[in-house]
């Protein structure tokens, strides 16, 4: 069987949240080939290779081609009117591209980068409104491109809590060659049927002037999805405009020049876009520039205004309408109650389909006077008068602050990010603002289901009410201990879930951030160490008594464990952070197990063995098999007391076609299973390679076995009649599918595989082997023939191998290695030490010798080698780099297979979601050449490159594809989140792993430990990972 499928990156790019038809009008960047696996289709319509900005009926698109005054005049004068020409002319000058990343996830958002819009509002202060979908909840790092393309740093220096909008603060001094103008907010100038242009920048490169008419001002703010951010109680202006992604943060700009909404979001299905009228923004400018808080009020209720129609079928009388279409000749509708949130200010008063009359006597029919009544009460008690069901009914609510209820830090640990539970996400799903909400639920808090909603109720069997009730808890727990975690998903409070978790409190930090909005950064405090792990106590287990009829089988149960792996950092390609599967013990005196290489895929790791399932105890990498799919792991035999664990029997006779065998395996649900079965075939199987390279087993004959169930079953063992092994039966990582999904396949392999590193073992030693570092396939006699095999060494392999006639073919050699500069692919290996070769084993013999006598046709000539072996180690990838966001090591061995050539020693492996690397398009599988002009041939030379570089600055980055297209990126670093560390493997260490901090330490951080976490994948991007847990 030769299984071998091509496949190749190809690119992709990611979308905003949608649903209904509705979208946010943010863009994110457009990555290279495989790098954003999980995001598939866009909601923009532009890309970054094409000129179209946006089109309507009035629409006009200007692109920068001889300097921004000259593109924008040109584009102007030929389709706008002379008085709209002077008014975009001098609008265009006040308007920015904002490139920005949130670098955490928080809330409603993970770690994203995009790009959009913004406008000057206040030249003197650097004042910039652009959407608070923009602005980010959580922590922001961005600049602004201004139209003469000069780029200035800019940061947060408030976010509504709940409407769309925010403002960016820059230095204007730094903005030398242009004169900064700010745009006025005249929001009373929004009226139906006024002529609107919303002009905007997509990154400083391209200038879109989008016509259109104000069609409505009292539209329901619009729904954007589940679990992400929407707003609320406020109206939106409703205009046919056609914009696309990157306008967010857009003036609306009238005929006299001023801005009289700001572009928010549009429907996908329909040429309708969405703007946020300015009332409450300029509210809040004003409060900015003089320096103070901006107070926000809230009763915890939110409305909708519906026409009268409406509320009469709920119980509006007609003395109440009477009384507001008096008041209000032009008035159609009224505000009603839609949400009220249990536990909040209202919720003993108001209930939902109640309808708002009036607050402190004063008529209140539309949402700008509501909430200015709102702003103004805060911490006061207001005099609500409603009607329900005809009856009018007045209530004493107290206005309680909105930014209490509107999280300003969050916590990490062991890989996850979790912060109080927002106002924003409980009125979407009318639940109590109370909690602790998991933003990323990733290492130690990735829980079973969706990945994300998840609301913790109790940690260790203490209640967990909010962010400090959180701190107190974790901090009492040692790290290591596994402790009980009660949860419930936000979307569906009916059910609750138990998952017993290990703390994880070694790989990543125990810190609090908070905002800080007078910097623009949110200030790290460490949050003290962890206490060290308990000590273990030794327990002694049964194993499960199978019935006999079973056979001598049964009893390798009490030779097999379940293993467990986690991943804190996803290296080498791989594409999971999470593990399980069996493993069978070979040596119970030393306590070594043999795992399948997709359970165990290299050394980083926390590896926890599971014994009769009922004690688990801490295990270690010992050894990774270069090129076969297995890996030894070790325990300590005094963890378990007297429990009868056993090492497995082993047979000395290789399987053959025919024999019959049992499969001794756990099945899907980790149930043991025990039947005989017959093998079908043993054949030289070539499994497919990904395009992000990742290891995958080589040069094995495959096993296969006559029974469906063997499918349903990722491992175990094949034993004789005798209960003795013969065969491991194994999982293997395959390539990716167009469906996104990692294709594995169930094979067996034969146990004598595991010898040469088993015997050294048991032996008090290391294993030291040699390899040819190739790898070969087979090829039939029909088709060596026509490659200039002759009938007399048909004769030998006939001969060699009675019932399977083939010799191999190289199908690719190690690039850098020594084999490789004397064998080719394509060769046809004819005899090693004048042997024929025609089974995989026999290539074993590799492993105890320094060179080898080859004989091969290469172009129908026999040709004679003597090739050298070289050694190889069984550590794995031993030395981690991360830089920017960015994991770098050595490129590992599924590299070295499917490159030709090595342009650096430095592979980048993977990126953090959010972080520098991401945001300026460094790739996973690319190779980093140069810092600077400074060649990086290896990690030393990378990070003294590196740290010559002066924080927030820009750095020039030479990298090669992994299809050696070379490419020169400017990356701004920022040590405040992203500071350089390194991880050595060191077994003197508890964890396996020293972790080496940059001597730079962040500024603005109590956090003085200045190493970057390991953090768990499930924030990283592999190139082609679908963040799917097994």
């Amino acid at each position: 069987m030769d299984i071998d499928l091509t496949d190749s990156p190809s690119a992709t790019s990611v979308s905003t949240p949608t649903d209904g038809g509705l979208h946010l009008h943010k863009r994110r960047r457009t990555e290279d080939p495989a790098s954003d696996r999980e995001d598939s289709s866009r909601t923009d319509h532009e890309s970054e290779e094409t000129e179209m900005t946006g089109v309507t009926m009035n629409g006009v698109a200007g692109t920068n081609t001889n300097g921004p005054d000259s593109s924008a005049r040109s584009t102007i004068a030929l389709s706008e009117p002379p008085q709209w020409q002077k008014v975009i002319e001098k609008a265009v000058k006040a308007i920015v591209s904002i490139r920005f990343s949130q670098v955490s996830a928080f809330d409603t958002e993970g770690p994203e980068t995009s790009e959009a819009s913004g406008f000057i509002v206040d030249a003197e202060r650097g004042l910039i409104l652009t959407n608070r979908h923009v602005a980010c909840a959580g922590p922001f790092v961005g600049e602004a491109v201004c139209h003469d393309h000069e780029e200035v740093d800019v940061f947060p220096v408030y976010r509504d809590p709940v409407h769309d909008f925010g403002f960016l603060k820059f230095d204007p001094a730094k903005i030398r060659y242009m004169e900064v103008t700010s745009i006025p907010l005249v929001p009373e100038m929004a009226k139906v049927g006024i002529d609107i242009r919303v002009v905007g920048n997509d990154a400083g490169e391209k200038l879109s002037i989008l016509s259109g008419s104000i069609s409505r001002l009292d539209r329901n703010a619009p729904e954007y999805g589940d679990l992400t951010y929407n707003d609320f109680n406020t109206f939106y202006l409703q205009a046919a405009s056609s914009t696309s992604g990157g306008s967010s943060g857009s003036p609306v700009i009238d005929i006299n020049g001023n801005a009289v909404a700001l572009q928010a979001g549009g429907s996908l299905k329909a040429a309708t876009d969405f703007f946020l009228p300015l009332d409450r923004v300029r509210r809040a400018l004003t409060f900015i520039q003089e320096g103070k808080h901006v107070p926000r009020g809230t009763i915890q209720t939110q409305f909708l205004y519906r026409p009268f129609d409406e509320t009469r079928r709920l119980g509006l009388s007609q003395n109440t309408e009477a009384l507001i279409r008096t008041t209000f000749p032009e008035e159609i509708g009224m505000l009603v109650a839609e949400t009220v949130l249990p536990k909040g200010p209202a919720s003993d008063c108001l209930e939902e389909g109640d309808i708002l009359v009036s607050i402190n006597g004063e008529l209140i029919t539309k949402f700008v006077p509501l909430e200015d009544c709102l702003d103004r009460n805060v911490g006061k008690e207001i005099e609500i008068v409603a009607e329900r069901g005809g009856e009018q009914r007045t209530f004493k609510v107290t206005v309680q602050d909105l930014h209490s209820v509107t999280p300003d830090r969050y916590v990490e640990i062991g890989g996850a990010k979790l912060n109080n539970l927002s106002y924003q996400l409980a009125r979407s799903f009318c639940v109590p603002v109370s909690g602790v909400y998991v933003s990323e639920p990733s290492g130690m808090f990735r829980f079973e289901g969706p990945d994300r909603g998840w609301l913790l109720s109790s940690i260790d069997n203490r209640p967990i009410h909010n962010l400090d009730d959180f701190v107190e808890v974790m901090r009492s727990i040692p790290d290591r201990e596994r402790i009980p975690v009660v949860y419930y998903s936000i979307a569906d409070v009916h059910t609750t879930s138990v998952a017993v978790v290990q703390v994880e409190r070694h790989w990543s930090r125990f810190r609090l951030a908070v905002r800080n909005d007078k910097t623009g950064v949110w200030d790290f405090t460490n949050l003290g160490s962890p206490l060290p792990p308990k000590a273990i106590e030794p327990s002694t287990v049964k194993f499960l008594e199978l019935d006999e009829s079973l056979g001598p089988a049964k009893e390798l149960f009490s030779s097999m464990v379940k293993v467990g792996y986690y991943m804190p950092c996803r290296i080498d390609g791989f594409p999971k952070s999470r593990k399980l599967g069996a493993g069978l013990v070979v040596d119970a005196e030393r306590g070594l197990i043999v795992v399948s290489r997709n359970i165990v895929p290299f050394a980083m790791g926390d590896l926890n063995i599971t014994i009769a399932d009922s004690i688990i105890v801490p295990g270690k990498v010992v050894f990774l098999h270069p090129t076969h799919n297995f890996a030894i792991v070790s325990y300590n035999p005094k963890d378990i007391g007297g429990t009868p664990i056993q090492s497995a029997k082993i047979s000395p006779i290789n399987l053959v076609q025919g024999h019959q065998v049992s499969l001794v395996a756990f099945n899907h649900n980790q149930r043991p299973i025990c039947l005989r079965t017959i093998v079908t075939d043993i054949t030289s199987v070539t499994i497919p390679h990904n395009a992000t390279p990742r290891f995958r087993g080589i040069n094995l004959d495959a096993i296969t076995l006559d029974t469906p169930l063997a499918q349903q079953c990722s491992s175990g063992v094949l034993a004789d009649s005798e209960g003795r092994v013969q065969g491991l039966w194994l999982s293997y990582l395959g390539e990716r599918n167009n469906s996104g999904r990692d294709n594995e396949y169930h094979l067996g392999l034969h146990i004598s595989t595991i010898m040469p590193v088993l015997q050294p073992m048991q032996r008090g030693l290391y294993p030291k082997l040699r390899s040819l570092n190739i790898e070969i396939m087979p090829v039939q006699m029909s088709q060596a023939r026509h490659m200039g095999l002759t009938d007399e060494w048909v004769k030998k392999v006939e001969d060699a191998n009675p019932s399977r006639h083939h010799i191999f073919m190289i199908r690719r050699t190690e690039t850098g290695s020594v084999s490789a500069s004397i064998l080719q692919e394509l060769d046809l290996i004819l005899s090693i030490n004048g042997k024929v070769i025609t089974r995989m084993y026999e290539l074993d013999v590799q492993y105890d010798v320094r060179e080898l006598e080859m004989v091969v046709l290469r172009k129908k000539e026999e040709v004679k080698f003597t090739v050298p072996t070289e050694e190889v180690d069984g550590n794995g990838t031993s030395r981690l780099v991360i830089w920017a966001g960015a994991m770098m090591h050595e490129p590992h061995k599924a590299v070295l297979q499917q490159s030709k050539t090595l342009p650096s020693r430095v592979y980048v492996s993977a990126r953090s979601k959010g972080s520098p690397s991401y945001m300026y398009g460094m790739v996973p599988t690319m190779w980093i050449t140069h810092i600077n002009g400074i060649s990086t041939p290896d990690l030393d030379a990378l990070l003294k490159a590196v740290r010559q570089c002066p924080d927030n600055s820009y750095v020039r980055v030479k990298t090669m594809s992994f299809d050696m297209i070379p490419t020169v990126l400017s990356i701004k670093t920022n040590m405040h989140y992203w500071p350089t560390a390194e991880m050595v493997r060191d077994d003197s260490e508890e964890s396996g792993w020293r972790k080496v901090a940059d001597t730079t330490v962040p500024q603005n951080s109590k956090d003085k430990s200045s190493s970057a976490d390991i953090v768990d994948g499930d924030e990283e991007d592999m190139g082609d990972d679908n963040g799917e847990v097994v």
